[in-house]
């Protein structure tokens, strides 16, 4: 891929003058995650279309697209289908003073799609669903202990953020830690909780920011299941991330593991709005007690959205997919890798990958390959795991490497004291 460097100067570029517009009149000119001040250098802030797997920003830059908005794109950007369906609700009406009938047909759906569900209901963002989940678990059990793995995101409201700013202790009094996959720390956590124990969280697998992903060991999930049973209490698996990605039925059927309860997002409606709670009869009583609401949570436009893309992630088999994409790029950026004699680590499922370098603890080495790929066409991230959807195909994929090439150049320069 050609170098994308503008001719412009850096303050010159539409991006830059959005920027300090927005400064203006936004809080540090943009808030979260999707806060380019937190990616290396170059990354833009602002977008000017999308389309597949390829990203345009506003200085007319286009980059394949490892990220696909940080999960929400499973079928590519602009999906024809599902927009198409999308459009179509729209033209009879979208937050009206009620759901549409799609609300029930996609209800319908899930519960058709996932063996552990018997009812479903919707949400707009990941942090509504697992705080809805939990919400639920504390009503249908009458107690008050969660049990989260160190480290694991479930949102950023105040009993689940990563970041401590206007968060008080009693906020997350009731949370007790254990570490991913390990049995033992787990069990003593739910010995701790004792008779007070509502819930096991736990995302689908590992995918803490910036350290080796982990997908769940059989072991593991299964004593998630059996400390849930032996207290009466909750087993509730945070899909946000992971839904549909890995496996249609739910990301632990595979394990022989079915939870209570499931907080799904990010991919259900490809890029439209949306999030769901799955449940089982246990705790359908209480799903209909909690008070959990929002003035646009029954958007009927997301919901069409949704219905499309479950439809086409089920006659298409997404997840395998994604898998076989995922494992040429790993393969391909192992290659380069090797050429380049850079020692990396690649973990995690193929459909949502991490590159990490070796001896690279303030992620400078991440950073410099991140940069230099992103010059040429691709739009990688030093820290968290990236994302394939179903319009990478081979052509985009074997493209990839061209643009690491580049990355891996820069960290070869910066060992070798030329780079920043």
């Amino acid at each position: 891929m050609a170098n994308q460097a503008s001719v412009l100067s850096e303050s010159q570029t539409a991006d830059a003058m959005l920027r300090a517009r927005a400064r203006r009149v936004v809080p540090g000119g943009m808030w979260g995650h999707l806060n380019a001040a937190r990616l290396p250098e170059g990354y833009p802030q602002f977008f000017a279309s999308a389309d597949g797997c390829r990203v345009r920003d506003v200085d007319g830059r286009e980059y394949i697209d490892f990220m696909c908005s940080w999960g929400p794109v499973l079928l590519g950007h602009r999906h024809a289908e599902v927009e198409a369906a999308a459009r179509a609700q729209a033209d009879r009406g979208d937050c009206m003073n009620g759901p549409g009938e799609v609300m029930v047909e996609l209800a319908e759906d899930f519960v058709a799609m996932l063996p552990h569900a018997d009812w479903a209901m919707f949400q707009k963002n990941g942090a509504d669903a697992t705080t809805s989940c939990v919400t639920v678990a504390r009503a249908g059990t009458g107690r008050r202990k969660v049990l989260v793995a160190r480290g694991s995101y479930h949102g950023a409201l105040p009993w689940c953020s990563p970041s401590v700013a206007g968060i008080t202790a009693e906020d997350r009094a009731h949370l007790l830690h254990f570490e991913y996959n390990d049995v033992a720390i787990l069990r003593a956590a739910a010995a701790e909780a004792g008779s007070d124990l509502a819930a096991t969280l736990v995302t689908a697998f590992r995918h803490d920011m910036g350290r080796d992903l982990e997908l769940p060991t059989k072991e593991f999930a299964a004593a998630a299941r059996q400390a849930c049973d032996d207290a009466g209490a909750a087993l509730i698996i945070d899909e946000v991330r992971a839904g549909l990605r890995l496996d249609i039925a739910g990301s632990w059927e595979a394990l022989g593991v079915r939870p209570d309860l499931c907080a799904w997002s990010k991919a259900i409606a490809n890029g439209h709005a949306l999030a769901a709670v799955t449940g089982n009869d246990r705790f359908r009583e209480a799903a209909t007690k909690v008070f959990v609401t929002g003035s646009f949570w029954c958007g009927a436009v997301a919901m069409a959205a949704a219905r499309a893309t479950l439809r086409i992630a089920r006659e298409t088999a997404v997840p395998t997919k994604l898998h076989t994409m995922g494992l040429r790029l790993r393969e391909g950026v192992a290659t380069l890798a090797r050429q380049h004699g850079i020692a990396i680590r690649q973990s995690g499922p193929p459909q949502m990958p991490l590159i990490l370098f070796d001896a690279d603890p303030e992620f400078r080495k991440g950073r410099a390959f991140c940069s230099a790929a992103l010059r040429h066409g691709a739009f990688f991230h030093p820290q968290h795991n990236m994302f394939l959807s179903a319009a990478h195909g081979p052509a985009d994929i074997d493209a990839a490497p061209e643009a690491a090439s580049y990355g891996f150049a820069a960290v070869a320069a910066l060992k070798a004291g030329d780079g920043p």
